[in-house]
């Protein structure tokens, strides 16, 4: 035992005992990320430690040029360590590590990123500390905390506090929920030199903001257990000249803080416990405190015991843990260190609290085989217990599908009713038997007390409000046509007639209509034909011409906007040329918008229509009349949306936009409309509250028609004599918008 002993004392456990709190890690974090990158302003060239006559260390930082603002600082309690922050300087010490030898100071750390570098005082033993600039030097004066005066505050700080003694306050305090279900604490400061203190008292995170007070409507307590988070509530209250938050939560938790301006964030994240780690945590690897161990020979019970005096745990060796090894280990976690003795001797270990069982593999694995044999044989001879459960927001019969393998067997004589027993597969075990009031909306459940848990943590966990959405979807039809036509009716006449007596007759291409005498022996017949405008001014009416319109071109334009008509040539003796243009130009714009919403819960389909039923006649034969049938012509939305835990929103949506298009003719005279469709279908994921472009469709036509006389119409120049011509241009551009939002509960978390 004595050489035992010796190596028991002569092992060394290294490097830090705490690592860095959790607070200080992620304000370092935030630090460095908002660094901005450019080029040095400055650089720290010197640094130099001395005593003053008082017992005060004195540490002077030597700089390139004098600083533009003093280094921001924070310190921390456990370990006991400060840090100050030149911005816009550069590490020009060419080291990044100095140790110093005094009693309050072990060493300094100088950590360079970005534009930024950071010194980390390590101390032995928490220190006060003042910082003054000289010129080009920064010197900070450490001070021991038991040599200060009564009255005056230690601070603890994220942000430089000032030196005189302004009043802070608080200004907001809201809790919300990580993505991965941390507790999220944002407090919103007046200023961001506000010192703030963070330390753990049993179960409680205190966090105390230094001359702070606290407004009336802040100071409260707010109950968050709802959110789902590891904390239960969060006490805000004035403790004397400083404002306390404490913090309860429940369960295996780790925190981190950090602040950004005038915002402090506080996250408590959930651990889910391993029993096979012996340091609980959500970071990975070992994170147990280091050691160092170098024995010869010696006997694997004896290891086991030098672990557990240098941790506190509880050992528990089994008595089949035998034999011996050599090993030497230098500055490793003594987690780690466990972990490499039990592997290499084929040892397990099973962790309960702070007791830590050490045995073979098969040993343990046979034990646990044996604890749930008689974990089974137990429940076979377990009482039964009966127990009702009123269902507020879920059907009983979907309970009752959930908790049980659906095997029903008649329950009670004459009672009609039907209960549902367990088996493999099912939450109740095989001696239990479940049955539901429909009316009532209420379970029954006979099963063991441990069944009846399961049944009332599940319960719990879905029998709850379900959560809304309102989804709103934007249709925009938009268009835009434009069109140009031209037209021409050409037409000549000749003076040229010949009569036999009765009647006169000639050549002509007329524009007009006007009546016309023609003689018939005596008797003088009046007749409607058509005419030129020189006839009309020149009164030849007399002259017999054929009785319809004679146009030699006769392509005007439909409806036109405007007609010229007018006599080019005048060759005497009623030999005429006539013509006549005619032309339209329409330019049309619309937009269509609309918008229909519809809310419903969470994973809930939903749908919503507005529109019309055409009715259509269906010809019928000799055995069955002619039917009245009808086609739908409307908008509708259908949606199914379903809500994540970090508060987006997927949906599955249908968008159609029907309207009602050409009708097709059948024969017997019937007529069925036809229907032009717009329609998407589609799964997306969007932020609560924004909104999305899930479909589009876009159109374009252009036309360019002719219509003329065949071969005239080709002729250069004078072939528009003979032609109609017509271009037009027409768009249409359809967008889909969608738009969910969650619609809060009007309950309020605050108790």
């Amino acid at each position: 035992m004595s050489a035992l002993n010796g190596n028991r004392h002569s092992r060394v456990a290294h490097a830090t005992r705490r690592g860095w709190g959790a607070a200080l890690a992620a304000v370092c974090a935030c630090a460095f990320a908002s660094a901005a990158f450019g080029q040095m302003a400055n650089s720290l060239d010197n640094v130099t430690v001395s005593r003053a006559s008082s017992g005060r260390v004195v540490v002077r930082f030597q700089l390139k040029n004098p600083p533009a603002n003093p280094p921001a600082s924070f310190s921390i309690n456990n370990p006991p360590r400060i840090a100050l922050d030149f911005v816009d300087t550069g590490n020009g010490l060419g080291a990044t590590k100095r140790p110093v030898d005094e009693a309050a100071l072990r060493s300094l750390n100088f950590i360079q990123a970005g534009n930024r570098t950071r010194v980390v005082f390590n101390l032995n033993k928490p220190q006060s500390f003042e910082s003054a600039v000289e010129g080009n030097t920064v010197i900070v004066t450490l001070t021991d905390q038991e040599q200060m005066k009564p009255g005056v505050d230690t601070v603890q700080r994220f942000a430089e506090a000032k030196t005189d003694q302004a009043q802070h306050s608080l200004r907001d305090v809201d809790f919300r929920r990580g993505r991965n279900g941390e507790g999220r604490l944002v407090v919103d400061l007046s200023d961001s030199s506000t010192g703030i203190d963070i330390r753990q008292q049993g179960r409680q995170l205190i966090v105390d903001f230094l001359k702070t007070s606290v407004p009336r409507n802040l100071e409260r307590r707010v109950d968050v257990a709802d959110f789902g988070t590891p904390v239960i509530t969060i006490d805000t209250l004035q403790q004397g000249s400083n404002a306390r938050m404490v913090i309860e939560p429940k369960g295996l938790w780790e925190h981190s803080a950090y602040q950004t301006d005038n915002r402090f964030i506080l996250e408590v994240k959930p651990i889910l416990e391993d029993p096979n780690k012996l340091v609980q945590g959500s970071r990975g690897g070992y994170k147990g405190e280091k050691l160092s161990l170098n024995f010869q020979n010696v006997e694997v019970r004896a290891v086991l015991q030098v672990i557990a005096d240098f941790t506190g745990l509880n050992i528990i060796t089994s008595d089949t843990v035998q034999g011996s090894l050599t090993l030497r280990l230098k500055d490793i976690p003594w987690d780690q260190a466990l972990d490499i003795i039990l592997q290499t001797k084929g040892l397990d270990m099973r962790k309960n609290g702070n007791v830590v069982l050490i045995a073979p593999r098969e040993e343990l694995a046979l034990k646990e085989k044996q604890q749930l044999e008689n974990a089974i044989q137990i429940g076979e001879l377990e009482p039964l217990v009966s127990e009702s459960f009123q269902l507020n927001y879920i059907k009983a019969q979907d309970i009752l599908n959930l908790i049980t393998s659906n095997r029903q067997q008649q329950f009670g004589a004459g009672a009609g009713q039907t209960a549902t027993t367990g088996g493999q597969g099912s939450i109740i075990s095989r001696r239990g038997v479940a049955i539901i009031d429909p009316r009532s909306n209420i379970l029954f459940v006979t099963d063991t007390a441990s069944r009846l848990e399961e049944v009332r943590k599940i319960i719990r966990q879905i029998d709850t409000p379900i959560r809304q959405v309102l989804i709103e979807a934007r249709i925009v039809i938009a268009g835009d046509r434009f069109s140009q036509q031209l037209g021409i009716r050409f037409g000549q006449q000749t003076g040229f007639t010949f009569s036999n007596g009765k009647y006169s007759a000639g050549s002509s291409g007329s524009l007009s209509t006007q009546p016309v005498v023609k003689t018939e022996g005596d008797r003088l017949i009046r007749e409607t034909r058509t005419q030129t405008p020189f006839e009309l001014a020149s009164g030849l009416a007399s002259a017999g011409y054929s009785d319809s319109p004679q146009l030699n071109v006769n392509l005007p334009v439909p409806n036109a906007a405007g007609q010229l008509a007018l006599t080019l040539i005048n060759l005497g003796s009623g030999n005429l040329i006539n013509l006549e243009l005619s032309a339209l130009e329409a330019d049309a714009r619309g937009k269509v918008v609309s918008s229909p919403r519809v809310v419903t819960g969470d994973n809930q389909k939903a749908a919503i229509e507005q529109g019309t039923e055409i009715p259509y006649v269906t010809p019928g034969s000799a055995n069955s009349p002619a039917t009245v049938q009808f086609k739908k012509a409307v908008l509708r939305l259908d949606v199914t949306p379903q809500i994540t835990a970090d508060g987006r929103i997927i949906m599955v949506v249908e968008v159609r936009k029907d309207t009602v298009g050409q009708y097709v003719q059948l024969g017997g005279g019937f007529s069925v409309p036809s229907i032009d469709t717009k329609n998407v279908i589609t799964q997306i994921s969007v932020n609560n509250g924004d909104t999305a472009v899930i479909g589009g469709i876009y159109e374009e036509t252009i036309r360019n028609d002719v219509t003329q006389v065949p071969w005239l119409g080709n002729i250069p120049l004078l072939g528009y004599l003979f032609k109609q011509t017509g271009n037009s241009s027409e768009k249409a551009e359809l967008l889909i918008f969608l738009t969910p939002r969650i619609v809060k509960d009007t309950v309020t978390s605050v108790r």
